[in-house]
C-alpha cells in the first residue's frame, strides 16, 4: 500500500472535517441534491468526453494509487544483477526459464536469450514506453477533465439553489438556510477537485514516470548483458539510475 497516498488523503480530510466540527454541527454540510448534481454530472460529463473504455480503466487506477506495491529502481536494478548472474553462470539461453510477473522484464530476457541485437531491444522497449505513455495520459486526463468539471457544476448547483432562493423571498426567515444550502454544492465541487481528482492525476503521473524509468533500466541492463554479462559492470552502469544516497543499498 501506497502510505504517502493514504496519509495525505486523511490528513486532509482530518483538515476539511476537523475544520466543520469546529465550528458547529456537520449536518448542515450534507445535501443530498447537491452532491447528485456534484458527483453526477461529473460523471456523466466524463462519460460525454471520454470512451467508455476509458472511463473504466480511470476508475481501476484508483485501485493502483492506494494499493499498488512500490517497486524502486534499486530493485529494478538488483534484477537486472540477477539476472546477468545467472547468464553469465548458465549461459543466455537459461533466460529463457526466468519467470517473472514483469511482463516487460520476460520479454527482455528472451530477447536476450535469443541473443537479438540491442537495437531490436531498444525499440521493443520504446514501444512499451509509448504505449504505457498513452494509456497512463489518458487515465490522468480523466481526472484532470473532472477536476475541471466538478468546481463547474458545484456553480451551476449553487446557481439553481439561488435562483429557488430568489423566488421566495417572501420569508426571509428561509433566505439564510437557503443560501447556505445553495452554496453547498460549490464547496463540495472544490472539494472533490482538490482534494480526490487533482491528487490522484498527480499520483498517476508519478507512477507513469516511476514505470518509465524502470523500463529504461530493464532495456539498458539487457543491452550490458548481451556486450557483456559480467554482473559488477551490469550494476555499475545500472547504478547511474539509482540516486548516490540509495547505491548503497543495491547489492
Amino acid at each position: 500500500m501506497d502510505f504517502a497516498t493514504l496519509l495525505g488523503l486523511l490528513f486532509g480530510l482530518a483538515l476539511v472535517f476537523g475544520a466543520i466540527f469546529w465550528g458547529g454541527t456537520a449536518a448542515v454540510f450534507i445535501n443530498i441534491p447537491s452532491f447528485m448534481i456534484v458527483v453526477g454530472g461529473t460523471f456523466a460529463a466524463i462519460c460525454v468526453n471520454f470512451p467508455l473504455h476509458e472511463v473504466w480503466q480511470a476508475i481501476l487506477s484508483v485501485v493502483k494509487v492506494f494499493g499498488r506495491r512500490r517497486v524502486t529502481a534499486n530493485d529494478v536494478v538488483n534484477v537486472m544483477v540477477q539476472v546477468a548472474e545467472i547468464s553469465r553462470r548458465d549461459g543466455l539461453l537459461a533466460l529463457e526459464r526466468v519467470e517473472t510477473e514483469n511482463k516487460i522484464l520476460q520479454r527482455a530476457c528472451q530477447l536476450i536469450a535469443d541473443n537479438a541485437d540491442h537495437r531490436v531491444i531498444r525499440d521493443a522497449v520504446r514501444f512499451e514506453i509509448a504505449s504505457m505513455n498513452r494509456r497512463h495520459s489518458n487515465t490522468q486526463d480523466v481526472f484532470k477533465r473532472a477536476a475541471t468539471y466538478a468546481p463547474s457544476l458545484g456553480m451551476i448547483g449553487t446557481l439553481i439553489g439561488l435562483v429557488q432562493m430568489l423566488t421566495n423571498l417572501s420569508d426571509p426567515n428561509a433566505i439564510g438556510p437557503a443560501m447556505a444550502v445553495a452554496l453547498l454544492t460549490t464547496f463540495y465541487g472544490a472539494f472533490m477537485s482538490t482534494m480526490i481528482f487533482l491528487p490522484i492525476a498527480g499520483k498517476l503521473r508519478s507512477m507513469s514516470l516511476e514505470e518509465r524509468l524502470h523500463l529504461e533500466i530493464i532495456f539498458e541492463g539487457a543491452k550490458c548483458i548481451l556486450e557483456n554479462n559480467n554482473p559488477r559492470l551490469v550494476y555499475e552502469k545500472l547504478s547511474s539510475f539509482v540516486p548516490p544516497k540509495e547505491r548503497r543499498s543495491v547489492r
